[in-house]
């Protein structure tokens, strides 16, 4: 039995479609990313799972039990880390541990048993008597997620678990992240739209988009789908009409599997790309284009979100939210 399955799950509100028909399954023992802009539906799809929404449609069931049906047998057997801090500043790190212990209902002897061995998990036992208040960004994110794993859930979901933290730091928390998931068998799901954050923990990756998964498969499978190396070409702004007229020639080479314009750049996957690009060079000056740069690269996750969307991943959060201010305006008539 799957850890999670989702079927037609989707969430409306106001007639705002925020999550659009989602079917997957993850399963026990996997960390399974949901890869995606901001505002695509990641946190509303978590919400849906972890009970704190109710689905407009469609079904969904975690460790077996019913989101909608049986809430309160999915919440003992889950863990939740949120993406807004929710940790109280005024409290120590095991006075934290010590009131979400007491609220699962475990005894004073198991309480303590369970706070050491969490706080060591994260490395936190020599901050355990500290205020929270003091402590640093990453420290309190590793606190968060002891506290979710306090009553030992056999699912525990990550909402962008690295948000607003430093490179150095994420990079930190990623490792407990593949920690508790090798080791403590914890199946996790995370929302993210850091692209080499889902490369680097996710055993799959659904990639979300307005809603819908577009793709989902390993990272690895997902980037072996463009099928060659990544040719990036900044070209003149003003050269848009002979641009088209390239980027029609271009796709019909042989070597081309692929070919996107967006803005001032041509994206590519070629096979053998360094072979291959001053060939293309010497196709653009024929046709009058002045190339202002180039880039060779092995396929991310970054061109997988560009192949399917025509965008990347920042200019499709750009266009969210001036979708979401729309959907804004007229639901308050402004």
């Amino acid at each position: 039995m799957a850890a999670i399955e989702v079927r037609n799950l989707t969430k409306k509100f106001d007639g705002f479609t925020a999550v659009d028909n989602l079917s997957f399954d993850v399963k026990r023992g996997e960390l399974f990313g949901l890869l995606g802009p901001n505002g695509a539906g990641k946190t509303t799809t978590i919400n849906m799972l972890s009970t704190l929404l109710t689905p407009s449609s469609g079904r969904a069931r975690v460790c077996g039990y019913d989101v909608v049906e049986e809430r309160e047998d999915v919440r003992r057997n889950i863990g939740i880390v949120f993406q807004e801090p929710a940790l109280d500043n005024k409290l120590t790190g095991k006075e934290n541990l010590e009131f979400h212990a007491m609220m699962y209902g475990m005894n004073k002897e198991e309480r303590g048993r369970r706070i050491r061995e969490v706080l060591e998990l994260v490395e936190l036992s020599d901050k355990a008597d500290v205020l929270v208040e003091k402590y640093s960004g990453g420290m309190k994110r590793r606190l968060e997620i002891a506290r979710g794993l306090i009553h030992k859930p056999k699912v525990l979901f990550l909402d962008e678990p690295t948000l607003g933290l430093d490179a150095q730091t994420r990079r930190r928390i990623w490792e407990y992240i593949k920690k508790l998931n090798r080791e403590n068998g914890v199946t996790i799901i995370l929302t993210t739209h850091y692209m080499e954050e889902a490369d680097y923990l996710c055993d799959r990756v659904a990639i979300i988009d307005y809603g819908k998964i577009i793709a989902m498969d390993s990272p690895k499978k997902l980037k072996d789908r463009l099928g060659g190396d990544v040719i990036t070409f900044e070209i003149e702004e003003k050269a848009d009409e002979l641009a088209d007229e390239l980027t029609s020639v271009i796709s019909k080479l042989r070597f081309v599997k692929s070919v996107k314009r967006h803005d001032s750049k041509l994206t590519l996957t070629v096979r053998r790309g360094e072979k291959r690009i001053p060939q293309l060079i010497i196709m653009a000056q024929k046709k009058g284009i002045d190339i202002k740069s180039v880039t060779l690269h092995k396929p991310s996750l970054e061109d997988v979100f560009l192949h399917f969307t025509g965008k990347t991943i920042r200019e499709r959060e750009a266009s969210q939210r001036e979708r979401n201010m729309y959907v804004m305006r007229r639901r308050f008539g402004r």
